[in-house]
């Protein structure tokens, strides 16, 4: 099973980045993981390079930094990193998947960690599905049966599709994929990563190959698997209380209308009668913004 805690330490600290978004698994009353993060780009890096390298989306780099030339940031620019996340309301458990992030975190049964990487989702008119479900199968180089509703889109887009696409470089599925309770859904890897952080897929949830190659031995089958659409989040660091906003998506049908009544409706219900002092300047900023990093929203 899991590799234990100071093997997985000793990974943040000396492997390569796309393997740190491991943290110590946080209190119950503790709502808030990771740091904001600051480098700077080379020369030869594009923001998409960078992305890849830190273990973050593709929307979650663009949105972080929106006055950095995607393509050519330029050498000794800063970049942000959004490495700081509050974990999504959910039974700690297992996969949680917060669509509207694009974001899997994992609580291994076995271990006191939280794991956290960028995903791609379904695009608009292939939607990812909501609710609860599990790890039914898991695969090493699968095979790649495209159902009819594909085929006809790419027989359409002049791109026909073969019956089987086999296991290899020109595999969708990538060398890893693990089956989901909803019939036709999957989580795998892929041979297109640099999709990855955003709505590209077929309702799928793809993964960085390195990501899911890392934790593909660690999640057993029967693993619980939550997905859920949370664009508005809340959580405690201590006594300080942190407001995460993502954009919605558009086709969900249960989205909440994001506009200041609403999320100090929200704020009221999380907070309860816990005595707090709200910063409403920063509460206006995030709720204009959404840029999806957690903002200190009490004084």
């Amino acid at each position: 099973m899991l590799r234990n805690l100071l093997t997985i330490i000793l990974a943040c600290v000396f492997a390569r980045p796309a393997l740190a978004d491991i943290h110590i698994r946080p209190p119950a009353d503790i709502g808030v993981i990771g740091q904001v993060q600051y480098i700077k780009a080379h020369a030869d890096e594009t923001l998409l390079d960078i992305a890849r390298d830190y273990d973050i989306g593709q929307n979650e780099i663009l949105v972080a930094n929106p006055d950095v030339d995607r393509w050519l940031p330029g050498d000794g620019t800063v970049i942000t990193l959004p490495k700081r996340h509050v974990l999504p309301d959910a039974k700690r458990d297992g996969l949680i998947l917060n669509l509207p992030e694009m974001r899997l975190y994992y609580f291994p049964a076995e271990t006191p960690v939280v794991i956290t990487h960028p995903v791609s989702i379904g695009r608009m008119d292939w939607e990812t599905p909501l609710g609860l479900t599990k790890v039914v199968a898991k695969k090493i180089d699968p095979t790649w049966t495209p159902p009819q509703s594909i085929k006809n889109e790419a027989l359409a887009a002049g791109e026909p599709l073969p019956d089987v696409i086999p296991a290899g470089p020109d595999n969708p599925l990538g060398r890893y994929a693990m089956r989901l309770g909803v019939p036709g859904y999957l989580i795998h890897s892929t041979n297109k990563p640099w999709g990855v952080g955003m709505r590209v897929t077929h309702g799928c949830v793809r993964m960085y190959p390195e990501d899911i190659e890392a934790l593909f031995d660690d999640i057993p089958v029967g693993a619980p698997v939550q997905i859920v659409n949370q664009p508005i989040k809340l959580g405690w660091l201590a006594d300080s209380l942190y407001l995460e906003i993502h954009p919605i998506m558009e086709d969900a049908g249960d989205n909440p209308v994001i506009d200041m009544q609403t999320v100090l409706d929200r704020i009221a219900e999380f907070v309860g009668e816990r005595p707090v002092q709200l910063n409403g300047r920063a509460i206006r900023l995030t709720v204009e913004t959404r840029h999806g990093m957690p903002v200190l929203i009490s004084r």
